[in-house]
């Protein structure tokens, strides 16, 4: 299985609805708190190589965007796959 990582914040309904295709899968995932002026936004901004917004979600370190990439992924089939899934 996937290692799951993603940056949210209070309040974002970009991150509740990714948290939501997550656990609709059934994915163990690690969700970090990171409001803006946070040392985890900062730390999400860095690995992303820049997205500024939230969610960012990681799979196997690999920085996937956010919410809508996470939609396209999963359109395409392509998100299974790169869970494990599959």
């Amino acid at each position: 299985m996937a290692r799951v990582e993603i940056y949210t914040q209070p309040g974002c309904p970009y991150c509740v609805h990714a948290v939501d295709i997550l656990r609709d899968k059934n994915v163990a995932f690690t969700e970090i708190n990171a409001p803006r002026g946070t040392h985890e936004r900062d730390d999400a901004i860095r690995r992303s190589g820049g997205g500024t917004t939230v969610p960012q979600i990681f799979i196997d370190e690999k920085a996937i965007g956010g919410c809508t990439d996470l939609m396209a992924l999963d359109r395409s089939g392509l998100l299974n796959e790169m869970l494990g899934i599959a």
